[in-house]
Order: structure tokens, then C-alpha cells, then sequence
């Protein structure tokens, strides 16, 4: 356990340290909600206003870009750059490595929500969660499923200045697509259909059932099924892809 505090310590100050990842993965969302609200001002879709359909979307948003995208550069640096190599020539255990990295992600999204929260109660009059622990049972379950998709995807990308431009080719697209950004009922029909495959859709849908209906994340377990098995995958090629070494000669 010291090890790991040592390591999660070590993860946080090297996060907050870099300007670049804190602006990426942290503001990044908080300056689009406010950006968002502004947009839409005092819309409405199916009777609810789109500013607490925003504050749901843009949660799982941070998640997708906190545990898949910001996750998933930090590793394919670390790896080209001899980092992770480096690692386990160390006394350091692989698992509290692993544990501590998944644990700072889950830490810097867990702030993003408050912030984001709290932004929307202070800025727009929304309401706070009335399902609390649902919604930190979701951020916890969130940070988890999109880790695993971010370990994944990082596995397939082979260097470290193309990594940015590959997660975000696929991050920003899925976002548009299943609702973070916004109501997409007036979307083509095609589009939406993508839209339902993906598994930033059912974590939106998870988001939005706690803040905004009051649900208990098990009261949609087709979604978190989905999700899951969105996670199993992201695990399945990590553990058949993943590198210590650099893939660059």
C-alpha cells in the first residue's frame, strides 16, 4: 500500500506538473459545458432543459477524455520514450504501477465532475445529483470501463506524436455522435445508428438516468452490460497488444 500511495502521489504531481495534460484533459470539458450552455441557452428536449442534459453528457465526456484519451497518450509516451521499459527494471510492482496510473485518472475525473457540478448549480441554477451514490458509482465504473479502452487503444498506436491525432480522430467524432455535446434526435438517421453502438452512448445514458431521473445505475443494466463488454475488449487486446518497449527503432 505505501507503494502505491508513493506511486499515486508521483502520478498526480506529474500530471498536474504538465500544463498541456492539464488543460487537455481537465478544462478542456469545463470550458466546453460553459461554451454549450451559452449555445443553448433555454432549450428543451423531451420536456428537459438541454443544461442538465449537458452537465450528463459532459461528465461522461471527461470520462471518455480522462481515462481513454489522456490515458491513452501518457502511456504510448511513456513507452516510446523508454519510460515503461525503464519501470520494470525497477523494485517498483507492475500492479501498483498499473493501480496507481488507473487511481490518478479516477481522481482528476472525480474533480472534473465536482467542478462541473458545481459550475452548473452556480452558472445555470441546475440541481445538485439526487442520486449521489449512483453518480460516484458511475464515475468510478466510468474511469474503469474507459481505462480499459484507453490501455487497449493505446497497445495499437505506434508512435508517440501520432497518438494525440488517433485518439482524438476517434474521441471527438463519438462524442458528437451519442449525445455529450448536446441532443442528437435531429441527426440522420445513419448517424444515430453509429451512435448506438458506441460505448460513450450507454455511459451518457447511465450519466443522465442519475442526474437527471433520479435512477440507480442498476436500474439500466442492458447499458452497463454494454459497457462492459466495451471494457472486456479494450482488456482483451491490451492483454494480447500491449508493449513495455518502444515500437520506434
Amino acid at each position: 500500500m505505501k507503494v502505491f500511495l508513493h506511486q499515486l502521489r508521483a502520478e498526480q504531481l506529474i500530471f498536474w506538473r504538465s500544463r498541456e495534460s492539464a488543460v487537455f484533459v481537465f478544462i478542456f470539458p469545463v470550458m466546453l459545458f460553459l461554451l454549450l450552455g451559452a449555445v443553448y441557452g433555454n432549450d428543451r428536449s423531451g420536456g428537459v432543459p438541454v443544461k442538465l442534459l449537458l452537465v450528463s453528457g459532459l461528465i461522461a465526456y471527461g470520462c471518455a477524455n480522462t481515462a481513454f484519451a489522456g490515458l491513452a497518450i501518457t502511456l504510448v509516451i511513456r513507452r516510446e520514450s523508454g519510460i515503461l521499459k525503464r519501470l520494470r527494471a525497477t523494485p517498483l510492482p507492475i500492479g501498483a504501477y498499473v493501480a496507481a496510473v488507473l487511481g490518478s485518472t479516477l481522481i482528476v475525473f472525480a474533480l472534473q465532475t465536482i467542478v462541473i457540478v458545481l459550475l452548473a448549480k452556480g452558472v445555470y441554477g441546475a440541481k445538485f445529483p439526487p442520486r449521489v451514490g449512483s453518480l460516484v458509482a458511475l464515475v468510478a465504473i466510468g474511469a474503469v470501463a474507459f481505462a480499459c479502452l484507453g490501455v487497449g487503444i493505446a497497445s495499437l498506436i505506434r508512435s508517440a506524436e501520432g497518438s494525440s491525432a488517433v485518439v482524438n480522430v476517434i474521441l471527438l467524432p463519438m462524442a458528437f455522435l451519442t449525445g455529450s455535446f448536446g441532443p442528437t434526435r435531429h441527426y440522420p438517421r445513419f448517424l444515430r445508428a453509429i451512435g448506438d453502438v458506441l460505448p460513450l452512448k450507454y455511459f451518457v445514458d447511465l450519466v443522465e438516468g442519475a442526474y437527471v431521473h433520479a435512477q440507480g445505475f442498476w436500474t439500466k443494466p442492458s447499458a452497463l452490460a454494454v459497457l462492459g463488454a466495451w471494457a472486456f475488449a479494450g482488456l482483451v487486446v491490451a492483454l494480447r497488444r500491449f508493449r513495455w518497449e518502444p515500437r520506434e527503432g
